[in-house]
């Protein structure tokens, strides 16, 4: 009984006044994610794993329409094949987890999969043989390991998360370069159309880089509480790991050359992002899109036409098939109390059917994310769900993308700049590049950090100076504190 009582006490803290509390209990209470008995992570439940697969479905498709083909390499990591990489040992290695190789005495020990690139390039080196061989387009969804040290947040930060990483090896930098785009520019799609989270896109600095690449490219969503998220990136490799790894290929003159590599990333992270993004003082607010089940009928019950009312939801739920339509025929639950729970859930679309309204053949509709109520006619409901679903997946992007636009503010010297992360403010400005720069900048802002120099416009405008040093400035960026 004290778990149905806590259950019913609902969201106990404002997100607006305590979001990181806010936003535990949404995890815990909407049934999506529980703590493990593991320190440092988490357990999908159910509805969170579903959520996972809408993901999994939608970003599937897409790898499909360009080429990618899932495959699945293995957990364990040999110990040498992260030392033929410098830079990219050097980035993991404190947050590698390693095990003795208990195969043989004296044997190397093994990673625990941080990320893939030496696993699978080591294939890729006896894959690879002839020009003909590229371009090679491929996935895995993994799960890896980082050993954090710092408190789990579940889907945000955790030594154990589910992820996608796509690898792919091409003839030159210009076909590489321009898939590096390609898939950012899939992710920012996959935010912003399937969760309804707009995002600011571009380069990460050289200190924000990934470990061994190139340059990184990334897709930034900024929380209510004022900080950003990292929700994808996509990488250029340059040349680094074939050399490492010994891939080769022979051109179409005969000439042996060396390929080009990217490697592109989506995680868990982005259940937290949308969860954050959208959901509300209720609880769990899912855009459409995403929602595992998209309508909840709950019938209003009373004794005399309880079969009449419960027969003719079935029909309505038969009649919404399509929408993984949720019947709760529960009679131990007042309705109140349901509305609560699937509220709480995040369920888009409610309806409720009692005896007054099987006389007009109609259904009260309550949309999750307005309260708002109206009466729909049973043979118009095929039609107006969607619709219904439709609008509510339009307003809460267009809500999210009304916050962003508010919290960027743009300045042009330190004192601006550090005010601006003290009224939790995405802040534009120009900045000279350099990395003892910005780590003075995070010194200075008690923690803000680059985010992205912005793809539609990178270049700092001529003779503009930078914000920290005042020397000559190169690039028109982005600052914030992040998760």
């Amino acid at each position: 009984m004290a778990d149905e009582k806590e259950k019913q006490l609902g969201i106990t803290v404002k997100k607006e006044e305590d979001m990181a509390e806010w936003y535990q209990q949404v995890c815990l209470k909407s049934e999506v994610a529980d703590y493990a008995p593991v320190k440092g992570c988490y357990i999908l439940r159910p509805l969170g794993y579903a959520m996972w697969e809408k993901i999994q479905e939608y970003f599937n498709r897409r790898m499909k329409y360009r080429g990618v083909q899932n495959a699945y390499f293995p957990l364990f990591i040999p110990e040498s094949f992260f030392h033929k990489e410098a830079k990219h040992a050097e980035g993991f290695s404190p947050e590698v987890a390693w095990i003795a190789n208990r195969d043989e005495e004296g044997s190397e020990r093994l990673a625990i999969r941080p990320t893939s690139e030496t696993i699978m390039y080591d294939s890729y080196s006896r894959w690879l043989r002839s020009w003909r061989d590229l371009p090679i387009r491929i996935n895995q969804w993994a799960n890896v390991v980082r050993w954090e040290t710092q408190a789990t947040k579940l889907f945000l930060r955790s030594r154990e998360f589910l992820w996608q990483e796509g690898h792919c090896v091409y003839e030159t930098e210009a076909d590489c370069d321009r898939e590096v785009e390609l898939f950012l520019m899939e992710y920012k799609d996959l935010a912003e159309k399937l969760l309804a989270v707009p995002v600011i896109y571009g380069k990460k600095t050289d200190k924000e880089k990934f470990a061994g690449a190139k340059y990184t490219m990334t897709i930034e969503a900024f929380m209510p509480d004022g900080k950003a998220i990292q929700c994808g990136t996509s990488h250029n490799l340059g040349q680094g790991f074939a050399e490492a790894f010994g891939l080769s290929f022979q051109d179409k003159d005969g000439e042996q050359k060396l390929p080009w590599q990217s490697s592109w990333g989506i995680s868990t992270r982005l259940i937290g992002t949308t969860i954050m993004q959208h959901s509300d003082n209720k609880g769990l607010v899912l855009p459409p899109s995403m929602a595992p089940n998209k309508v909840v009928i709950v019938p209003i019950l009373f004794e005399e036409t309880m079969d009449k009312v419960l027969h003719k939801c079935q029909e309505i739920k038969e009649l919404l098939k399509g929408f993984d339509a949720v019947l709760d025929d529960r009679e131990d639950y007042t309705p109140g109390w349901k509305f609560n729970e699937w509220e709480l859930k995040g369920v888009p679309l409610r309806l409720e059917f009692g005896p007054k309204d099987m006389e007009a053949d109609q259904v009260t509709a309550v949309v999750r994310d307005t309260g708002e109520k109206q009466f729909i006619k049973v043979h118009d409901l095929k039609a107006a769900v969607p619709e219904l679903l439709q609008q509510m997946q339009n307003r809460l992007f267009e809500k999210a993308k009304q916050n962003l636009e508010k919290s960027i503010v743009e300045v042009a010297d330190m004192d601006a700049l550090v005010q601006a992360i003290k009224e939790r403010k995405l802040v534009k400005t120009v900045f000279c590049g350099e990395p003892e720069c910005e780590d003075l900048i995070k010194d200075k802002t008690g923690g803000a950090t680059s985010r992205c120099i912005p793809m539609d416009n990178p270049h700092a405008p001529e003779g503009s100076k930078c914000v920290h040093c005042g020397k000559d400035a190169k690039w028109n960026i982005y600052f914030s504190k992040s998760y």
